[in-house]
């Protein structure tokens, strides 16, 4: 029999990195494993000692969020370069989130017409809204809902209230669809946010302060509650605290279904180390923390946190320089940055980098979404997504990003390891240079079957 494709490294497959292995392609689908000699196919490549992962899963992205839907182009080619062959976006798109079957086609139009890697998407509610959408969209598709507790635009990210949240987990009670939650408390931040302006206190080390833990506590403890109470899914998509993990982990032992996300960036930066250099560069909501990131290491440890994502976001930079930290936009870009960053980031605490990474990032988001065993692991009929990830270490340039924003906290930041080839289905989409495949390349990925309460 021949292949399509073989391919020969160390694979990192489910039970553990194997050095001098190999796996084939047929149609778009891993059809063989092994070692020793490869078998006959249509193309080889041989990656010597570079790691040959799944393709990453990157479980929370806002492709959408400046340019509209055509902005899946530039961060799907972003994602490509980053080793990510699949993202999981979310719904809150310029000018209206993706809250009805209407705007889930466009948006799904958008992705065939578009998309240099597969797409997942998050569904949300507006306020007022009822929830008869919800079950037409899980039907085509969608992997999860989002809502906020915070109202950063009525339009287009918009606060729900109490009693509709508790209602729209009363409508996903029965089904396996988690809903997520941006976790802060309005009342509170918007009063210390007054007051920060009111001592004339306007950098990034008042960021933090602004938006306290305490508002993240709250928002997140009442949001587990309602979900408790409707025994649904509860996903808190970016806790910034051991605590928030620890509270989590709470309702989980108590029977609930319930999760934590964490995002790389709160892995890599303190304002009190970085934030003169960042300033607005490094400002994402909820805020990185002062001194976080080795109690946030030991939850990843612990097993607490559900999977890592990147939270990229599409803003370019003219929108940090504004005079005060309260008028910059909240949001870093993160595509190609998330794989080398968190593999660099285990790599230099003396773990098992390889296995972590893709843990973290292959193989438990694909779970969450309901796209294992499809995608997430190198194992036999999974899609032949993957990354050869060079241990050759890198200096971070986002001059040379492929995300159309190039800049990024991370530049200056030296990386373990380079992306250098990326496949899609079997295709070569990413040389270590320059992204090869084409605009619609990419395919929209509804929710199969899997779940992570199975």
């Amino acid at each position: 029999m021949s292949f399509d494709l073989t391919i020969r490294g160390t694979l990192v497959l489910p039970e553990g990195p194997v050095e001098n292995a190999w796996v084939a392609v047929s149609a778009g689908k891993i059809a063989a494993i092994g070692t020793g000699e490869m078998p006959a196919a249509a193309e080889h490549f041989d990656a010597g000692p570079d790691l040959v992962i799944p393709g990453v899963i990157d479980g929370q992205t806002h492709a959408c969020s400046y340019g509209g839907l055509p902005g899946i182009r530039s961060t799907t080619a972003s994602a490509i370069a980053g080793g990510v062959t699949t993202i999981v976006d979310m719904p809150y798109d310029n000018p209206d989130p993706l809250n009805t079957v209407a705007r889930l086609d466009d948006k799904v139009a958008a992705v065939r017409e578009h998309a240099h890697c597969d797409v997942a998407l998050y569904g949300t509610i507006m306020p007022g809204q009822a929830t008869d959408e919800i079950g037409p969209l899980i039907e085509k598709g969608v992997v999860a809902f989002k809502i906020s507790t915070f109202e950063s635009s009525p339009t287009r990210f918009p606060r729900i209230a109490s009693e509709q949240i508790l209602a729209t987990f009363s409508a996903l009670a029965e089904t396996p669809i988690p809903l997520g939650v941006h976790n802060e408390d309005q009342e509170i931040v918007r009063a210390y946010i007054a007051a920060a302006k009111a001592a004339g206190r306007d950098g990034i080390e008042a960021h933090s302060e602004s938006r306290p833990p305490a508002a993240e506590m709250a928002a997140t403890a009442q949001f587990l509650e309602l979900g408790a109470a409707a025994d649904a899914h509860a996903h808190i998509v970016h806790l910034t605290t051991a605590r928030g993990f620890q509270l989590v982990d709470n309702y989980l032992n108590d029977g609930y279904r319930a999760t934590g996300e964490l995002c790389v960036h709160y892995l890599w930066f303190d304002p009190e180390v970085d934030g003169a250099e960042l300033g607005a560069r490094m400002k994402v909501n909820p805020p990185i923390r002062p001194g976080q990131t080795d109690a946030l290491w030991g939850e990843i440890l612990a097993g607490r946190v559900a999977f890592v994502s990147s939270d990229h976001s599409s803003w370019p930079i003219d929108n940090k320089f504004t005079p005060s930290i309260f008028e910059a936009g909240a949001g870093v870009p993160g595509l190609e940055t998330l794989l080398p960053a968190f593999y660099t980031a285990a790599d230099k605490r003396d773990l098992d980098a390889a296995s972590i990474t893709v843990e973290q990032l292959c193989e438990r988001p694909a779970r969450f979404f309901g796209l294992w065993p499809q995608k997430g692991a190198i194992k036999l009929g999974a899609d032949a997504d993957f990354v050869i990830l060079s241990k050759t270490a890198q200096v971070w340039d986002s001059a040379k990003a492929h995300d159309a924003l190039n800049w990024s906290p991370f530049d200056g930041r030296e990386f373990t390891v380079t992306v250098a080839r990326t496949y899609l289905g079997g295709t070569l989409a990413f040389d270590g240079e320059t992204v090869l495949n084409k605009p619609g390349s990419g395919q929209y990925v509804g929710r199969g079957t899997s779940h992570w309460f199975e």
